[in-house]
């Protein structure tokens, strides 16, 4: 049986065909394959090279995704596990198989599938998650301040999520932390992933040791993991910021205010307004991707008639704020920077 490096080599050799059958709506420019993504969108986000060393190599510039032609096979087919995408490059490059496989056959049978990949796997991964409360990752966020993340129906715990090292391709599983990313209207588009170590040090449970414990899954731009979001519904006043360990230190201390982790400066910058939108307080970080996803957001907002407001941590983030200086502190931090009626409503007496 061909291993992953093999399957992905034999896809490389003929890249453009696999672009042509899995990413129908790109088109070919110079080296390159250009789409919008991962889903089959129109775009020219996501690109593959054709030729070269680097044949076979893709990536997601608008969310961050990248990886040889066997991770762009799982991804448009929404698969999960190895053994279903191996199966699925064995019937494209039509080798011998153990078993039948469908994927393929609905993709030839069924156009709509270019939508179904990225949201349908990422919902089938969060279907497959469990509570948040009294898991690995509850306690990971709990030595990080944040104590009532399991209040949050957004986030899940995994116990044994598929993870492949693009650079050795080993395949292999690790706890997770499961964010929804959610569109307007609540319905799930991606997933977030942080990897925790399987082995917890005794007094710290620690991110997983992999080149990147943290990913993320479908479609992100414009969306985003929720927090206190009504659903369908008007929302005068929410906050908006890049990472999820520092939107949940802020719901930690305004638990009322509804929330949104972008989870990257870019899509922090393109996140989609919620109807009423008047004041739209936007978490500050430090690094120059952080501050181009501020003024990016900033400017949308003022163009919609919208009012942003920059929150600015005292250390170098707010969940350094929340551990290091403590929720009161933090809270009085805020106070000084809320409008006086938000601080009123969101920021206890």
């Amino acid at each position: 049986m061909l291993s992953a490096s093999d399957l992905a080599g034999r896809l490389a050799q003929d890249a453009e065909a696999v672009c042509r059958h899995y990413l129908s709506a790109g088109r070919r420019a110079g080296n390159y394959w250009l789409v919008g993504d991962v889903a089959n969108s129109k775009g020219r986000s996501l690109y593959v090279h054709l030729t070269g060393p680097r044949a076979g190599r893709w990536t997601d510039a608008a969310t961050g995704q990248f990886g040889d032609l066997l991770d762009l096979v799982r991804e448009t087919c929404g698969l999960v596990d190895f053994r279903d995408v191996a199966e699925e490059a064995r019937h494209f490059l039509l080798l011998p198989r153990p078993e039948p496989v469908s994927c393929f056959r609905r993709h030839a049978q069924n156009s709509a599938a270019v939508e179904r990949p990225a949201a349908e796997r990422a919902r089938r991964l969060f279907r497959m998650t469990q509570p948040l409360a009294g898991t690995l990752a509850d306690a990971y966020l709990r030595e990080r301040g944040i104590l009532r993340a399991s209040t949050h129906s957004a986030l899940r715990f995994h116990s044994s999520c598929y993870y492949r090292d693009l650079v050795t391709d080993r395949t292999t599983s690790y706890p997770a932390l499961i964010a929804a990313v959610t569109d307007a209207a609540g319905a799930i588009a991606g997933v977030h992933r942080t990897y925790l170590s399987s082995s917890p040090h005794p007094d710290r449970v620690n991110k997983a040791r992999v080149d990147d414990p943290r990913r993320a899954l479908g479609r992100l731009l414009g969306n985003g993991v929720r927090f206190c979001f009504p659903v369908n519904a008007p929302v005068p006043v929410m906050a908006a910021g890049e990472g999820l360990e520092t939107m949940l230190s802020l719901s930690h201390v305004m638990p009322g205010m509804p929330m949104v982790a972008a989870l990257t400066a870019t899509h922090l910058a393109a996140f989609n307004f919620p109807p009423g939108c008047q004041r739209l307080y936007i978490a500050g970080d430090a690094d120059a991707a952080g501050r181009h996803g501020i003024e990016g957001l900033s400017r949308r907002a003022q163009e919609c008639g919208i009012l942003p407001l920059v929150l600015s941590p005292a250390l170098g983030d707010f969940n350094e704020d929340l551990r290091w200086l403590g929720p009161d502190r933090l809270t009085a931090s805020l106070r000084a920077q809320l409008v006086p009626e938000d601080a009123m409503a969101y920021l206890p007496a």
